[in-house]
């Protein structure tokens, strides 16, 4: 509890307007770009697969939200499978219980939290969560993980904490409260909940495909610094596969559920 209560405090004293702006204005400056070649190699990032040489990079950032080669990344084409939508280690998976919850790190999720309203939470009752957490090393650009029609997006919470190991044990209910941008699809397996978690002092979410419209395998955005995705999916609508294991790595593409 002391840990709990020491760890908040910190992060509360940290996480500022202003912090943010520092933050944002050191990684987005040319200066960064220095910083490149030693963030590849501390991250062991392939850059064989990355769609430009590293001194075209004008900044940190830029280098950070990179694009891949077409080759990179192979969609399974499959369509009763679902993809994963990033690079990303699954942090946690599992059924969403008659209370609308989930559980992360020990710690109960409210749907109602994390969606903002008992109508969209209902749609998921007895369903099934995943948790996508992407690192700094992995490539943050969104890929639509279905074929599906947008029916609707919005944005919650207005501050974000941590998503990282530290940051779900010791939170308080990061991935309920941070900023967070909904999509929700009408898909061939039901409705499925897209759910982008802005990551510590960092609310960049940025969307790419602005349509009605996603298509599997398709990017839909990216995170300006990093985060994790949450997937939820209705009750009876998938089966994951014996891939999702808890710390798992995977890959855009790969996929992980298949539709009943």
């Amino acid at each position: 509890m002391l840990k709990e209560k020491l760890y908040r405090t910190m992060i509360e004293l940290t996480n500022s307007k202003m912090t943010s702006k520092m933050l944002q204005h050191i990684m987005t400056s040319p200066i960064s770009k220095s910083f490149i070649p030693s963030y590849k190699q501390f991250y062991e990032i392939n850059t064989e697969e990355v769609s430009q040489s590293l001194d075209k990079f004008t900044s940190l950032q830029k280098f950070f939200t990179r694009e891949l080669i077409d080759t990179a990344r192979l969609i399974d084409a499959n369509p009763h499978h679902i993809v994963s939508p990033v690079d990303a280690k699954i942090e946690s998976f599992g059924e969403i219980t008659t209370e609308q919850q989930f559980v992360v790190k020990g710690k109960n999720y409210s749907l109602h939290d994390l969606l903002g309203k008992d109508e969209h939470a209902a749609h998921y009752k007895n369903g099934q969560y995943i948790v996508f957490y992407l690192s700094p090393a992995d490539y943050h650009r969104m890929h639509s993980p279905v074929d599906g029609n947008v029916l609707r997006q919005y944005v919650l919470g207005n501050r974000s904490y941590p998503v990282n190991k530290l940051g779900l044990t010791y939170g308080k209910q990061p991935l309920s409260h941070n900023y967070r941008l909904v999509t929700e699809l009408q898909t061939t397996c039901g409705r499925t909940a897209f759910i982008k978690v802005g990551a510590m002092f960092v609310n960049s979410i940025k969307l790419t495909n602005t349509t009605e419209q996603w298509i599997k395998g398709e990017e839909v955005g990216y995170f300006e610094f990093g985060s994790t995705v949450i997937m939820l999916f209705e009750k009876d609508c998938v089966t994951f596969f014996d891939n999702v294991q808890k710390n798992a790595v995977i890959r855009v593409g790969e996929a992980f559920a298949d539709v009943l």
